[in-house]
């Protein structure tokens, strides 16, 4: 266990962002699976706006890395075109 009262608190908030990265990655994942169920290209137009903007945010961030978020947002791209 730690001994100082600095690597406590790190410990404390590596523990929280932790959690909250987890949350916008997994967030970020379902909503790239709604949009490549859908069919209707205007809806899936719509939203592949907002979700091309959280991925290019958590890629920002290095909640994923932005090369995985950039190689999302061409796949989603590509599939919208697609439909």
């Amino acid at each position: 266990m730690a001994n100082h009262k600095s690597s406590l608190k790190r410990i404390r908030q590596s523990e929280s962002r932790k959690l909250e990265n987890r949350y916008w990655a997994k967030t970020a994942r379902n909503a790239v699976r709604r949009i490549r169920k859908m069919t209707d290209k205007e809806e899936a137009q719509a939203a592949y706006n907002k979700v091309s903007a959280l991925l290019q945010r958590l890629g920002r961030k290095n909640i994923i890395s932005k090369n995985k978020a950039a190689n999302l947002c061409s796949s989603l791209a590509h599939h919208i075109n697609k439909i």
